[in-house]
Formats: structure tokens, C-alpha cells, sequence
């Protein structure tokens, strides 16, 4: 299969493709989500199969307008419209009770729930509005490796997959839509992202809880990204604390792995000759912008043993930050 870019004068192709059953890509805020019709069961089999994802993980539904959820959603939250107001589009996904039988357990994963997120990407919202129907958009990545951030990276993991790629340049955020919860009683965040914690909270004036257990292998995970190990490059990864930066190149160095560094700037000057992906400056959004493709560009080095990741603490964006590279690392710190 020939994998084409897509450009936005392209939409009436791309339409056509995901109407006979295609696979494209396509463009978010967040990463780049691998399209297909939420309501062809075929397309979105081959969206499984294209990623080698798990079948028991669902999908996320990506639509033009909050109107478009309805013909789905059994129910809903009474703080709904109050979040749809403040947060759509944007970088955050609902979970809802879904009618019986509105959806077919494979985007679900069985599950009676689904989630929907309208993305903040004016492309890409022209192209499920005019096509009519919603895309299921996991990330268009090989299942469990770092999250593509441009058509470049998309290219990389599936070309010869999928028919295309809708190419909108790089994404703004890095990171992948917050998950909140509202098909019980108390809204819950199932995944951090951008759209953290403690704006929630702000904005609704209640206690928003993170339901931060991760999911074994052998669970039904009721969103995306909540596996033990995801995001994870060839290359081994571990997380390193800002005191523990000189025993940890000292340590590569006495076992002859060649490190690669991902970090800031104030980190990574102090370590010459080593190989680096810097951050474009030492705050927690160029580290949450440059995670991902720091990642692939060090894992895609034949010059790289190791990656040593630089951690931030576990508040505001830096909770989504870590989140990710926990899992990229299968949960591993450097320990002098």
C-alpha cells in the first residue's frame, strides 16, 4: 500500500478514503490520531491491526460538536455542559454511558462506556464535520511506542499501512488528551494530560480524583494509556533526579553505554560529548512538547545505548509529563 500526504486542499480525497473503509491520519493539538469511521467495524479492525494493539483497549471517538455525541450517549453528567463550555475543543476527553448497542464493542472494548473528545485543530474538524460521521483516533503509532507529534513520525511507524496521512505540521501539546470519567457519579481523571487536575478543580469547584492504578496486562482498561508499560522506545529508558545526573553518566560511562540525554538545557550543557535531545528550555511545557519526539529521535540513534530522562514533579502539567515517561521508562529510576 502506498501511504500518501494528505494536505488540507486534500479533505475531499481523504473524506473519500475513510468512507470506502481506509485508514488515514490525521492531525490533533495533542499527537496524531490514526482515523477510521467510528461506525465501519472493518475500518476499525484494521486500525487494531495496523497498530498491533491490544483488542481489549478502546477507542477514542473524535467529533466535530458536542451535538454529534447524542445519537451516542445513553446519559450524561450533570456537569457536562458547564466542561463542554470551558474545555471543547481541547485536550480533553469524556467518558459516557453509551445507548445500548450505539456503538460496536469494537471501538468500546466491550465496555458499556465510551469516550469522545473534540479536538482543538480547525483541519481536522472540517474534516469529520463534512464527512459526517465520527473518527476513532488512537494515536498512529506502532501499539506501546513513544506518540507521533508529526506526519513524519507517522510516516516512520506505518508507511505501507494506512492510506494516508493528513499532515498539519507539528502538534502544539505533545501529550495526549486528559481522560475524565463522567459516567459515575464523581468526574475522574483516568489519565492526565494538559487540561490538568487543578484546572478542572478551578473551573468546577469540586474535588476531581485521579485514578492513578495502572492496569495489568491481563485488565480491560476503561481508557487509553492506562497499561503498566506504554510509549516505550527500543532503547532502554530511565528516569533520572536532578541530583543523581553525575553517578548516572559516571555509571554509563564504567559499563560503556553510549547515554543519550533528555533534558533541558540546564541539564544538558553540563554533559559534553554525550548525545542529546534538548528541550527547547528548561520549563515543564517544552519538556511535555519535546517528550515524545526526544524519545524517537534518541532511540533511532545507532549511537545510543541508553536514554537518561530528566523527571519534574508530579504537579499541574508535570503530572501528564511523568505519567508518560514512567511508562516510556516501565517505571525505572536510575538509583546511584
Amino acid at each position: 500500500m502506498e501511504t500518501k500526504i494528505f494536505k488540507a486542499a486534500d479533505l475531499p480525497q481523504v473524506i473519500d478514503l475513510l468512507k470506502s473503509g481506509e485508514v488515514v491520519a490525521f492531525p490533533t493539538e495533542t499527537v496524531y490520531g490514526l482515523g477510521a469511521d467510528a461506525l465501519l467495524p472493518a475500518a476499525v479492525k484494521q486500525v487494531f491491526a495496523v497498530k498491533g494493539r491490544p483488542a481489549d483497549n478502546p477507542l477514542i471517538v473524535h467529533v466535530s460538536d458536542f451535538e454529534m455525541t447524542k445519537q451516542f450517549v445513553e446519559k450524561y453528567h450533570p456537569l457536562t455542559q458547564q466542561i463542554i463550555k470551558e474545555f471543547w475543543p481541547g485536550p480533553l476527553t469524556l467518558i459516557f454511558e453509551l445507548k445500548k448497542g450505539a456503538l460496536n464493542p469494537v471501538v468500546t472494548g466491550g465496555l458499556s462506556t465510551a469516550a469522545f473528545r473534540v479536538p482543538d485543530n480547525k483541519i481536522t474538524l472540517k474534516l469529520i464535520k463534512e464527512a459526517g460521521f465520527p473518527l476513532v483516533g488512537p494515536s498512529a503509532n506502532t501499539s506501546g511506542k513513544p506518540s507521533p507529534t508529526t506526519a513524519e513520525h507517522v510516516y516512520h511507524d506505518l508507511n505501507g499501512k494506512i492510506a494516508g496521512i493528513l499532515d498539519d505540521g507539528a502538534t502544539q501539546i505533545g501529550v495526549e488528551s486528559t481522560v475524565l470519567d463522567l459516567s459515575g457519579d464523581v468526574p475522574t481523571i483516568l489519565r492526565p494530560g494538559a487540561v490538568t487536575k487543578e484546572i478542572l478543580e478551578d473551573v468546577l469547584g469540586i474535588e476531581v480524583p485521579l485514578d492513578a492504578h495502572l492496569v495489568k496486562e491481563t485488565e480491560t482498561p476503561k481508557a487509553p494509556g492506562m497499561k503498566y508499560k506504554h510509549y516505550s522506545p527500543d532503547t532502554p529508558v530511565y528516569m533520572v533526579e536532578n541530583s543523581d545526573w553525575p553517578a548516572a553518566i559516571d555509571w554509563a560511562k564504567s559499563e560503556n553505554l553510549r547515554v543519550g540525554i533528555l533534558a533541558g538545557p540546564a541539564i544538558s550543557d553540563k554533559f559534553t560529548g554525550l548525545n542529546h535531545f534538548i528541550f527547547e528550555n528548561d520549563s515543564i511545557e517544552a519538556a511535555t512538547h519535546g517528550l515524545f519526539s526526544g524519545l524517537r529521535a534518541l532511540d533511532q540513534r545507532e549511537d545510543v545505548d541508553i536514554i537518561f530522562a530528566n523527571v519534574f514533579s508530579e504537579i499541574d502539567l508535570g503530572l501528564a509529563y511523568m505519567n508518560r515517561l514512567k511508562k516510556a521508562a516501565g517505571q525505572k529510576y536510575f538509583k546511584k
